[in-house]
This record gives structure tokens, C-alpha cells and sequence, in this order.
């Protein structure tokens, strides 16, 4: 069952949030109304006494949120535990995903921790190697943006357990805020599997990842920096499936990062920039699937034409695997549209610049019509291919 958290601490990080959203708007109020008042003669008095009015709109929000604060903690032991529920944890997900980011820097109680899990609940294999659930074959499924690992199982289907049950794969669930930049998950991916190879309770035969969508991101920038670490887990790792990752970007975050370049053409409109910038790190490294901290270190990641990151090479001795959906059957809307989120050249790591087209052989491609992105989770096409090469 997904954990439990405190109830206090749940509607504290709430309360942090509507805390900075009040000063979010009052910061667009006040930049949007300055804009206005540098065409109106003494205009300069007035923008300054609206200054007034807006700083202290910002300080009453602090003392409110501060004192709901303290309040919640003096409850806490009243409040008690939130109730286990699958669609809390897509929630907290799914803000993770919009503003982890922001959650991680802030210490806010619902930014999610990374860690291996199962059954929703954090990785304790003792009990179940003495039921015989444990094997040596072990199988990392890692989730997509926005989302977590018990979405895994969709209309009754988890292709972790397909993997149990058919190949004797014990499965695994990596948890992970979906906010937070692409390499940061990866550089923690890969310590969490280093960890897990080295205290799992039978010698570990073989390792294997599934990653859908961001997950085959994080995925790729784990493998990296466990090669730059050194971790042994390298060498276990035998087979990566890629369920629709975005290897080259997807579209919705490229265009949505045009949305702040073009409002901020204008004196006028430029305060509403920064509601386009509110989207996390994790969204942004979408724009071309970066992997690394040297793509964003030092840089202004809503920049437009700030260059592409760095080239990551899939592993090497891996046996690497590539899943694309699309939704159409036309060619065009095929190519372009691929599973609806993520284009068919993307999703296999196609791109117009040989050097940088990631080397998946050709029997180890395969595209799925008729199912969009959310679909490769449950398509029973795919769980075939997952069995053809695993």
C-alpha cells in the first residue's frame, strides 16, 4: 500500500503553495501595473505607492502561511495519518511533476523522495524471499513525468508483474520527483541501484530497466554517471526498453517554451512570462531531452536557442530497446504525431544529424499502431514485444 504521510505536513506543503501563489499574482499585478503607469505622466509616484500596496499584500501572505504553519505543528499529534490512496499519490505526483523543482529547493513536505519501491510501500525484501519472491533476475520499472509507480498497473495489467510471472523477473519500482532536472534524478537513479546490487538478499544474475517516457531519460543519465562513479550495477545490467522516451524532445515542451518568448516581446505582456516559467526543471530538460547538469549549469533554461545538450551515447554492451506508439496510421501524422506526445523519430532516437542518432539495431525497434503514449503501459502489443526481447 503507497505510505503513509502526516496529515499536518500534507496541508502545510499545501499551504506553502497557495502561500506563493498569492505572492506569484501579486508579483504580475504589480509588474504588469508599473508597465502601465511608465506611459502616464507622474507615473513614477503613483508605480511606487502601488509598490507599497503590493509588498504588503506579499508580507500579509507570509504572516498567514507562517502562522498555519506553527498551527499545523501544534496539531499534529491530533491530526494523525493520512489514509493510504492511490489517487492522493497521483496528486502529489502530478504536482511533483508541474513544480518539484520548486518543492525540492523549498523543503516543502510534499516534494516526493526518491526510493525503490513495491506494492507502493518502500523496498523491504525479507519477508518476501522467505515467501519465494525474490530471485536474482531483477527488473527497475522507472515512471514518467507526473506520474508514480503504482501507475504502472493500468486496466489491471503491470508489465512488472508480466515479467514475474513469465520470466521470473522480480520487479521494482523506482518513486521519484518528476520536477526536479533530468540529471539530478539520474545521478540519484544511480546510486539507489548501486545500493540495491549490493544489499539484495540473492546474488543478482542480471539486471534489466524499463522506462517509460521521462523515465528512459532518467534512465540514460543514470547509466552515465554510474559509468563516470564506477558502480558495478553496470555490469549486471543486461536489456533497457524505452516506452516512448522522448531521446530528442517533445513538441508540447518546445512550443510551450515559445509562449515566454513571445510574451516578453512586450513591455506589456512580459509579466506574464513568468506564469510560463512556473513549469519545473524536469518539464524543461523535455525541450530536447537533456541529460546532463552541463546542459543547464550556468544557463537560463527558458532561454530560446540556447543550443542543444550534450550528446549521451546509449550504454555500451547493453542490449538497448526501443517501443514507439502512434496513434495514426497516415505517414505524416504518423512521423510527427507518433503516441501523441512523443514523435516516432524521437521515441527511437532518430535525429537529422547522424551524430547524434542513438545506435538502436533494428531488430531491436519496434512501433505499435493504434495506442497512444499513456497505452504503452497497458497494450497488449507491447507486452508481447516485452516478452520477444526479454
Amino acid at each position: 500500500m503507497p505510505n503513509k504521510i502526516f496529515r499536518a505536513s500534507e496541508l502545510a506543503g499545501a499551504t506553502r503553495l497557495a502561500t506563493g501563489a498569492v505572492q506569484g499574482v501579486a508579483d504580475i499585478a504589480e509588474a504588469l501595473h508599473t508597465a502601465i503607469l511608465s506611459n502616464v505622466p507622474a507615473g513614477k509616484p503613483l508605480a511606487r505607492a502601488a509598490s507599497l500596496v503590493y509588498g504588503g499584500v506579499r508580507s500579509s501572505a507570509n504572516l498567514v502561511g507562517a502562522g498555519l504553519e506553527r498551527t499545523l505543528a501544534a496539531l499534529q499529534p491530533f491530526l494523525g495519518e493520512s489514509a493510504p490512496s492511490n489517487g492522493r499519490e497521483a496528486l502529489i505526483a502530478a504536482v511533483n511533476g508541474v513544480l518539484g523543482d520548486t518543492l525540492a529547493r523549498s523543503n516543502n513536505p510534499l516534494a516526493i523522495s526518491m526510493q525503490l519501491r513495491r506494492h507502493g510501500a518502500p523496498l523491504a525484501v525479507g519477508a518476501e524471499m522467505e515467501r519465494g519472491q525474490i530471485t536474482g533476475r531483477i527488473v527497475v520499472l522507472v515512471h514518467g513525468l507526473c506520474m508514480n509507480d503504482l501507475q504502472w498497473r493500468r486496466h489491471g495489467h503491470d508489465h512488472g508483474e508480466l515479467l514475474w510471472r513469465e520470466r521470473g523477473y522480480t520487479p521494482v519500482y523506482l518513486h521519484y520527483n518528476t520536477g526536479r532536472h533530468i540529471a539530478e534524478n539520474g545521478r540519484d537513479f544511480a546510486r539507489q541501484l548501486q545500493a540495491l546490487a549490493l544489499s539484495w538478499p540473492v546474488p543478482v544474475t542480471e539486471l534489466a530497466i524499463i522506462g517509460h517516457s521521462m523515465g528512459g531519460l532518467v534512465t540514460r543519465s543514470a547509466c552515465h554517471y554510474g559509468a563516470e562513479a564506477g558502480y558495478s550495477w553496470l555490469k549486471l545490467l543486461t536489456n533497457i526498453v524505452f516506452l516512448g522516451s522522448p531521446h530528442h524532445g517533445a513538441p508540447l515542451e518546445q512550443g510551450g517554451n515559445w509562449v515566454h518568448v513571445m510574451t516578453d516581446l512586450s513591455k506589456y505582456s512580459a509579466p506574464f512570462s513568468r506564469l510560463a516559467k512556473l513549469r519545473s526543471a524536469g518539464i524543461t530538460d523535455l525541450r530536447h531531452g537533456s541529460l546532463l547538469d552541463t546542459d543547464w549549469l550556468g544557463r537560463d533554461r527558458f532561454a530560446h536557442g540556447a543550443g542543444l545538450p550534450a550528446f549521451v551515447p546509449l550504454p555500451q554492451g547493453v542490449a538497448c530497446h526501443a517501443v514507439a506508439g502512434a496513434i495514426d496510421t497516415g505517414r505524416l501524422r504518423c512521423k510527427f504525431v507518433g503516441d501523441g506526445l512523443v514523435p516516432l523519430d524521437s521515441a527511437l532516437g532518430r535525429d537529422a544529424d547522424p551524430a547524434r542518432t542513438l545506435a538502436f539495431a533494428k531488430e531491436r525497434q519496434a512501433i505499435v499502431h493504434g495506442i497512444n503514449h499513456m497505452e504503452l503501459l497497458n497494450a497488449p502489443q507491447v507486452a508481447d514485444i516485452l516478452l520477444q526481447w526479454m
